[in-house]
């Protein structure tokens, strides 16, 4: 039998509570976001990294940089982006300065479709942060969160 060092094992208690942490605040919008909007986590994600874009210099992101955005591979983001083309909430086209890139926009309708949906999202985050913090072994990661971009 080996020892355990006990930060170690600290560690990986924390790790498995803010993984606990995620997972409630994510199935929580979930069911949110696809009730109300047919919206997944991920979909709204999507819809709201590539509303943050903008036209001009280092404006639109590459494939990589909204998988890693959204915490997707670049397949999964691809295969994501054309469901989103298909329901009309995204368009692509090719880059006007290199034929080769192709730039994802937000379409009006995804663009009035997040803002639908932003409340619910933002309400059903509260929800999960008010619910998590009743459990002690996440308090302080949820205040920890409430802390994130506090206004001061």
């Amino acid at each position: 039998m080996t020892a355990t060092d006990p930060a170690l094992t600290a560690l990986a208690q924390g790790w498995c509570a803010l993984s606990a942490l995620h997972g409630r605040i994510e199935a929580h919008i979930e069911r949110a976001l696809q009730a109300k909007h047919d919206l997944s986590v991920r979909e709204y994600s999507l819809l709201d990294v590539l509303s943050r874009q903008h036209d001009g210099e280092g404006g639109h992101l590459q494939m990589k940089q909204v998988a890693d955005a959204v915490v997707l591979s670049q397949s999964a983001t691809t295969r994501l982006v054309t469901r989103l083309e298909d329901r009309g909430l995204l368009e692509r086209y090719l880059c006007p300065t290199d034929r080769r890139g192709i730039y994802t926009n937000v379409t009006e309708a995804g663009l009035r479709l997040l803002q639908e949906a932003r409340p619910t999202n933002d309400a059903a985050l509260r929800e999960a942060l008010d619910e998590a913090s009743l459990n002690p072994e996440l308090t302080a990661l949820v205040r920890a969160v409430e802390s994130l971009n506090a206004p001061a």
